[in-house]
């Protein structure tokens, strides 16, 4: 991703709008940090569907649709963890909203803020997923991030928004 063409969350928001787009997020690491984000943004309302905090494995299962096996299998930080909690949201809200699914971009972050390590996995490791209709499809970054567990929250906060702008360009 490119940093420096990055788009401030009213620069994102504009752009859905004027694609006649909405969006769902579901945050694990990032605990609600991207919503909050936008919706700093007057108007963001008309763009963004929700956002649902699926901290802990079972809320991705069960709210999300996280594969339960996945994540016995690889943990809750996976890229294909990711790309399904982006996929699960999308329906979840677009359904709860009464829309078509091509008219919403699903948004995800796993990972491992810190200070220690989860399932193996090092502090800073970080997934960024989002689920979009054709043309534009689904797509996972990874990211490693160094810092203090706020400053690595805070740089897949800004991760996630840049791969949502690239997505949505």
């Amino acid at each position: 991703m490119n940093e420096s063409n990055s788009l401030s969350p009213a620069q994102l928001l504009d752009r859905l709008r004027a694609k006649k787009m909405h969006l769902a997020v579901a945050e694990s690491l990032t605990g609600g940090a991207i919503a909050a984000k936008l919706v700093e943004v007057p108007g963001a309302s008309d763009v963004l569907l929700g956002a649902i905090v699926a901290y802990q494995s079972e809320v991705k299962h069960a709210i999300v649709g996280v594969s339960r096996g996945l994540l016995q299998q690889q943990g809750a930080v996976d890229p294909e963890v990711a790309a399904q909690m982006a996929i699960g949201v999308r329906q979840k809200l677009a359904s709860a909203c009464n829309m078509n699914e091509d008219e919403v971009i699903g948004l995800a972050t796993t990972g491992v803020a810190g200070p220690t390590e989860q399932d193996g996995k090092p502090v800073g490791l970080c997934y960024v997923a989002v689920s979009a209709p054709s043309p534009m499809g689904d797509c996972v970054y990874e990211f490693q991030f160094s810092g203090s567990r706020e400053e690595v929250r805070m740089a897949a906060v800004a991760a996630a928004l840049d791969a949502l702008g690239e997505q949505i360009s």
